[in-house]
C-alpha cells in the first residue's frame, strides 16, 4: 500500500521484511513471509511502469530510488536510514507473497499504487549513506515480515492498522499508538489544513465508492477511534442514507485535500462540507516528519523505526 509525497510533503505507503532461518508460530499464520538469513544480496526485477521495461537491479539500488521517491533532499541521513529499513522490509516481504510476478513478470514495479516510490534520478550522497548505513536491515515480528506502513506526518499521535486505515484482518500485535512530541519541524500546511466541498463535488466524489444517496443533504462523523481519528461518516440525502469509513472516505475525496482523518471541524451548511485537521496519511506506522525530528535529536536509524512498532525485532539478512 502506497502514498506518495505532494509538493512539500511525504506520504507514505507500507512496508515489511525478511531476516533468520527459525520457523516459529506466526501471528499472521501464513508461511511465505518466514524470514531468513541470505548469502547474498538479492537482485530484483522491476518494472518501469512508464515504459514498460523490466530492469534488473540489486536491491541496495532500488531501495536508494525507493527512499529519494518518498523523503525530500535536504533531510537528515538517519531519517534516510530508517526509511531504508521500512523500504527494505516491505519490499522482501512483497516480492515473498510473489510480487507483481503475475501481472508483469516481475518482482516489483515503479507505481506507487502498487508497490513503492521510485525515483532514481533524486538520489543523493545523503540518501546513498542512510542506505548503506542500513544494508541488509529489516524488520521482523516472531520471525515474520512486519508490515511496516509509514505515513508523512501523525498529527502527534499515530494510529492502529484498523483505526487508522480500516484493517480488516485482526490487528497486527507490533502496531502502536505512539504519542509524540511536539514537532518543531512541521510545514503549516502540514500542521493545520482546510479542505472545502460543496454538495454537488461530494456526490460526485463519493460516487467512486459506490455510494449514491442523490443529493446530499448532511454528511456527520457517526464515529472515531481511540486517537479521534475519523473511522465513520454518515451522509443523508435525497436517497436515503449511507455510512462509509473514515479512510475510504478521505480517499474517495482526494488524501492530498483531506490529507488525513484526525479531524478537528467536520460542519456542512449551506451545501459546502468544511473540514479542518491536522496530520498526513493514515498514521499507522512510521511517521516521517517526526523521524526528521528524531534524526535531529540525535536518534539511530534502529531507534527512530523502535518508535513507531512494539516487539519488533531488526535482523540483518545479508552483508
Amino acid at each position: 500500500m502506497g502514498f506518495r509525497k505532494n509538493h512539500a510533503i511525504v506520504l507514505g505507503l507500507v512496508l515489511i521484511v525478511i531476516a533468520s532461518v527459525t520457523l516459529l508460530i506466526s501471528w499472521s499464520g501464513n508461511d511465505q513471509n518466514i524470514v531468513r538469513e541470505l548469502q547474498e544480496e538479492p537482485k530484483l526485477t522491476v518494472y518501469v511502469n512508464e515504459t514498460g521495461q523490466i530492469q534488473e537491479m540489486m536491491l541496495e539500488e532500488y531501495i536508494a530510488a525507493v527512499v529519494a521517491g518518498e523523503m525530500f533532499p535536504d533531510w537528515p541521513v538517519e531519517a534516510y536510514a530508517a526509511q531504508a529499513i521500512f523500504a527494505r522490509s516491505f519490499t522482501m516481504d512483497f516480492i515473498s507473497a510473489g510480487g507483481v510476478k503475475d501481472k508483469y513478470g516481475a518482482d516489483v514495479s515503479t507505481s506507487i499504487q502498487e508497490t513503492q516510490a521510485f525515483n532514481p534520478d533524486a538520489v543523493t550522497e545523503d540518501i546513498k549513506k542512510g542506505v548503506e548505513m542500513t544494508r541488509g536491515e529489516v524488520m521482523t515480528y516472531d520471525n515474520r515480515y512486519v508490515r511496516g506502513w509509514f505515513h508523512a506526518y501523525s498529527g502527534g499521535i499515530t494510529a492502529r492498522a484498523k483505526e487508522g486505515l480500516d484493517y480488516q484482518e485482526e490487528e497486527p500485535p507490533f502496531t502502536a499508538s505512539v504519542k509524540l512530541a511536539e514537532n518543531e519541524y512541521v510545514p503549516d500546511d502540514v500542521k493545520s489544513w482546510t479542505a472545502e466541498y460543496s454538495a454537488a463535488e461530494l456526490k460526485n466524489l463519493l460516487a467512486s465508492t459506490g455510494l449514491n444517496v442523490g443529493d446530499i443533504q448532511g454528511i456527520e462523523i457517526t464515529e472515531r477511534g481511540p486517537t479521534e481519528r475519523v473511522t465513520q461518516i454518515t451522509v443523508t440525502g435525497t436517497n436515503g442514507e449511507q455510512t462509509i469509513t473514515g479512510p475510504e472516505f478521505r480517499l474517495a475525496v482526494d488524501s492530498t485535500k483531506m490529507k488525513s482523518t484526525l479531524v478537528k471541524e467536520f460542519s456542512f451548511a449551506d451545501g459546502v462540507l468544511t473540514i479542518t485537521g491536522t496530520g498526513y496519511g493514515h498514521g499507522v506506522g512510521l511517521s516521517q516528519w517526526d523521524a526528521f525530528m528524531l534524526a535531529k535529536q540525535g536518534k539511530s536509524p534502529e531507534e527512530i523505526v523502535e518508535t513507531f512498532f512494539q516487539g519488533i525485532k531488526m535482523r540483518k539478512i545479508y552483508d
